[in-house]
């Protein structure tokens, strides 16, 4: 097996191939652009039996990953902590492009990595759900800033704002008329222009939001079912798994969502420690779900008081919960998947049961 490590850039796609022992044999580089992607499977074709391994910076390497799938090539995502460890177990080589590519193609071939399949429906949810929290970010930042003019303007109205609410319709309107009841101010104006940004900004991320909740009332019904599980962490769900049938089992699901147990013990002591690695975004998703079902699902709240009840402290007994519904949701999409549609059973379990 020949592993072809990409080390993608805006404008280069950097190549590196490597032996079953990780022995460099050859070095290649094309425009990140359609044709550059023809011309690497072109030089692709002298090797047999090939793996492409791309470091997982999808936002500049996404078409050529589905530019090799539409080829019928086989190819792996390969994580870019997973790059930063090779590249440490080689770092007297100083650093290049080549360099970079070479670590990723290690790290393909001593990783067991799922192989990346076909995503169309889950690029659409990563596509809308990452621009909402572009808009979001963004409407914070104007929100930060409109409540320090205010507090500039009038601490004592500026008081009787809410941090977090700012962006609300209720107090979205009080500003506006406080805004409109003074004169003469270069400040005024410029608050009354981020409010208006603060107001657009709102506006298209409640729509955006109300667009990932019809998206996955039709694709992953299954999910919302959950409890603790909002549209939003739904959608995220579905965004970074992409193709379940890429993970062989759960334990490889649980590896990319970060829930899987690091052991840690020593001597007389058995624990384990917070898993790093992972899917962050994924990981943060499954930890709202779950932090959720700590308040609001019975089952939940048992799981946990019966964790420490054998002597794991909270923090330990939520990061078990966390991988018990990583198992849960693993169970959820591939049955989904084995039948072709995504449905929602009569009685969906809960994230977790006492």
């Amino acid at each position: 097996m020949i592993v072809l490590g990409v080390d993608p850039h805006k404008d280069l796609l950097v190549v590196v191939a490597v032996d079953s022992n990780g022995r460099q044999l050859d070095v290649t580089s094309a425009p990140a652009r359609p044709r550059g992607v023809k011309s690497l499977l072109r030089w692709a074709r002298q090797y047999g039996e090939r793996l492409w391994a791309v470091e997982d910076v999808r936002h500049v390497a996404g078409g050529l990953m589905r530019g090799l799938l539409a080829a019928g090539e086989q190819a792996v995502w390969v994580p870019t902590q997973l790059t930063a460890r090779h590249r440490r177990v080689g770092r007297g080589q100083g650093k290049s492009d080549p360099i970079d590519a070479l670590a990723v193609a290690r790290a393909a071939l001593r990783e067991d990595l799922p192989p990346a399949l076909p995503e169309d429906e889950s690029r659409v949810v990563k596509m809308l759900l990452d621009h909402r929290e572009d808009l979001v970010g963004e409407m914070v930042r104007m929100c930060s800033r409109l409540r320090w003019l205010l507090h500039d303007l009038d601490p004592d109205f500026a008081e009787t704002i809410p941090a977090r609410k700012l962006h609300k319709r209720r107090w979205v309107t009080h500003v506006r008329d406080y805004l409109a009841a003074q004169t003469g101010s270069v400040g005024l104006s410029i608050a009354a222009e981020l409010l208006g940004r603060v107001e657009e900004l709102a506006r298209r991320a409640d729509q955006l939001e109300r667009e990932l909740h019809e998206l996955m009332k039709a694709q992953a019904p299954q999910l919302l079912a959950l409890p603790g599980c909002g549209p939003l962490s739904a959608a995220r769900i579905v965004a970074e798994t992409g193709n379940v049938r890429r993970f062989h089992s759960s334990a490889a699901f649980a590896m990319h969502t970060g829930t899987a147990p690091i052991p840690a013990s020593s001597g007389a002591t058995h624990r384990h420690r917070l898993n790093r690695g992972g899917n962050r975004r994924l990981n943060a998703a499954i930890h709202r779900i779950v932090i959720t079902q700590a308040r609001i699902h019975d089952g939940a709240r048992r799981y946990l008081e019966r964790r420490k009840s054998m002597g794991n402290s909270r923090t330990e007994a939520i990061r078990a919960l966390k991988r018990h519904l990583a198992r849960h949701v693993y169970g959820l999409l591939t049955t989904a998947a084995a039948s072709t549609r995504l449905s929602l059973p009569n009685s969906a379990p809960a994230g977790a049961t006492g």
